[in-house]
């Protein structure tokens, strides 16, 4: 009888913030804003209370900031997706937030539209980055030596494949494309490799391609730039 509506937990030490945030998401039928954070520790504490499905997270917060307070919920083993979102467009966020195991991570002056449709992503499980910080995450992952991680060699060649074409940023519907199979195919593929490596989502399983040396970083064509 009840319709079933993604829960979203607000964290931020801003009441302004949080009150133009809640007003763009209750006014979605399918969203509901279940409570409100001023603090990391708070942010904790109402994540394993109310058990939302999306917790819109501030980085900057007094007593816990959101890194930790992200760390701390997904530790906890929480089901709940971090969407971090941020005035700060600064790499060390960035890759703090992404290790601390967000699945999400946007400025705060996105539009209301795109905030919406980045809570029904990664609600939906998937993870969401702008496309200038996945190039620069991945950029700073890939510089690293390759090393071993868990769950690469249990992969299938199919499943390289695809994971291969997450990692240039293509969603299940254009990989299906490339690939000529069915959308539902991918995502089937998708979830296998999340099971096998051992991580939340798209973007962990990316990095840990990176880091395993099965996926390197494009070089320029030869000739696209001149060496003097």
């Amino acid at each position: 009888m009840s319709r079933v509506s993604v829960r979203v937990l607000i964290a931020d030490d801003q009441a302004l913030v949080r009150s133009g945030f809640r007003l763009i998401i209750d006014a979605r039928p399918d969203l509901d804003v279940v409570g409100e954070a001023e603090n990391g520790a708070e942010a904790v504490r109402l994540a394993a209370e109310l058990d939302p499905d999306v917790v819109l997270m501030d980085i900057r917060m007094p007593v816990v900031d959101g890194i930790e307070a992200t760390r701390r919920i997904v530790a906890a083993g929480a089901h709940a997706r971090i969407l971090v979102l941020t005035t700060f467009d600064l790499d060390e966020y960035v890759y703090a937030a992404i290790r601390a195991g967000a699945s999400g991570f946007l400025l705060k002056d996105v539009r209301p539209e795109a905030l919406v449709e980045a809570v029904r992503l990664v609600a939906d499980g998937n993870a969401l980055l702008g496309p200038s910080v996945t190039r620069r995450l991945l950029d700073h992952f890939a510089d690293g030596s390759p090393s071993p991680v868990s769950g690469i060699d249990a992969l299938t060649d199919r499943e390289r494949e695809i994971l291969q074409l997450v990692a240039e940023g293509l969603s299940n519907a254009e990989i299906a494309a490339r690939l000529v199979v069915s959308e539902a195919t991918v995502k089937t593929h998708v979830s296998s490799v999340l099971r096998k490596l051992g991580v939340r989502d798209r973007v962990q399983a990316v990095i840990a391609a990176y880091e395993s040396g099965l996926v390197r970083r494009r070089r320029a064509p030869e000739g696209a730039s001149r060496r003097g």
